[in-house]
Order: C-alpha cells, then sequence, then structure tokens
C-alpha cells in the first residue's frame, strides 16, 4: 500500500447556514490548510499514486480567492468541504481542513479501511 500527503494553502470566503446567532453567519475569510491523503496498492504508469500537481488542481485551483457559498452547492462548514474534497481527488481516504489553527475538520472515507 502507498499513502501520499498533499498539503495546500487556499484563501478563500465563506458565510455559514447556522439557526443561531454566531459572528459566522457574516461573509469573513480563512487562510485554509487543505491536506490531502491518497493511496493506491499500486503505483501508475509514472510511478506515482497521484501527481501531487493533479491534487492541487483539484482543490487549489478551483478555490483558491473564491467565496465557497458561490462555488460549493452545500453549507462550507469545514467538515462539509472536507467530504467534497475527499470524493473530488482519486484516491483520496482521509481529508483534513484546517480554517484556523485551533478549528480542523477531518473526513475519513470509511469504505476503504485504512489503518492510520
Amino acid at each position: 500500500m502507498y499513502i501520499v500527503r498533499k498539503r495546500v494553502e487556499i484563501s478563500g470566503s465563506h458565510r455559514l447556514e447556522l439557526p443561531y446567532e454566531s459572528k459566522c453567519r457574516q461573509l469573513h475569510g480563512h487562510n485554509w490548510i487543505v491536506t490531502v491523503h491518497c493511496k493506491a496498492q499500486t503505483l501508475n504508469a509514472e510511478g506515482m499514486v497521484i501527481d501531487f500537481k493533479h491534487i492541487k488542481e483539484c482543490v487549489h485551483d478551483y478555490l483558491d480567492h473564491g467565496n465557497f457559498n458561490d462555488l460549493l452547492p452545500f453549507n462550507p462548514t469545514a467538515e462539509n468541504i472536507a467530504r467534497w474534497v475527499c470524493e473530488r481527488v482519486p484516491g483520496a481516504f482521509r481529508v483534513d481542513v484546517e480554517e484556523s489553527r485551533d478549528n480542523v475538520a477531518t473526513y475519513i472515507d470509511d469504505s476503504q479501511h485504512i489503518a492510520l
């Protein structure tokens, strides 16, 4: 089993749809850190699990400097973004989304049975 990890930094804004008073209901921005973990039983023809460039294209190039409410079809919480990234990147089984140093959400695709 091969595992690679790619970390990207994304500047982006969002506002959350919440049923209670919160500053997060207002449009605000973060310098997000997104870490994508991908796996493969065998390497591709180039000797890679996935080209790091492709992970960056799937995530950074789509979201960077964007309003996540406009770009994503769901309430853009860190948890929802982590799941979306995991589903978007081939071979991804875990995604960590850090909207600030102390606020991190992780999504793990349980169906892939990876020991962490």
